[in-house]
């Protein structure tokens, strides 16, 4: 079974995916099976490694952080929009990172990027630097505190 599909939850998402987005009907079913099998081999030749997880209170704690934070953020950012005063700037932050895991990575990348008012740009690997863009940036260096006092080290305690 593994090898007519190496990765089945894979294929079965691509196959719901396909027919949630056209429509069911027969013609549909088809493509939406040759997608998903052809989705999974596809990923067989890309070949990722899988991620090293470490499963604790990191991750508990994590969670309830970047939920709390998000709220906050929602709230924070409706304020602005709402009672906007002409003193609010925005602006970009280089953010030097510690952490070199491509899951971990894409985890701070998903977590800036879903907390309103941040936005993950770019990631230059050779200087290890990310550019996220502030709503509201009152002090660069307290952003580069927060997201690496709150964020970095507990994904480098996670998958690093």
């Amino acid at each position: 079974m593994r090898r007519l599909l190496p990765y089945p939850l894979l294929g079965l998402v691509l196959f719901g995916m396909w027919v949630l987005l056209t429509g069911f009907s027969p013609g549909h079913v088809i493509i939406a099976a040759a997608v998903g099998v052809l989705g999974a081999h596809i990923m067989r030749r890309l070949a990722p490694e899988p991620p090293r997880i470490r499963f604790g209170m990191a991750m508990v704690k994590l969670t309830t952080l970047v939920i709390a934070d998000i709220v906050r953020s929602n709230i924070a950012v409706g304020r602005i929009v709402l009672f906007s005063t002409p003193d609010r700037r925005s602006g970009f932050i280089e953010l030097p990172i510690a952490l070199r895991d491509p899951y971990a990575l894409a985890a701070l990348a998903i977590i800036i990027t879903a907390t309103p008012g941040t936005l993950w740009l770019q990631h230059d690997a050779r200087s290890h630097i990310v550019l996220i863009h502030v709503l509201d940036l009152v002090d660069e260096d307290q952003w580069i505190d927060l997201i690496k006092s709150r964020y970095e080290t507990l994904l480098m305690e996670i998958f690093e």
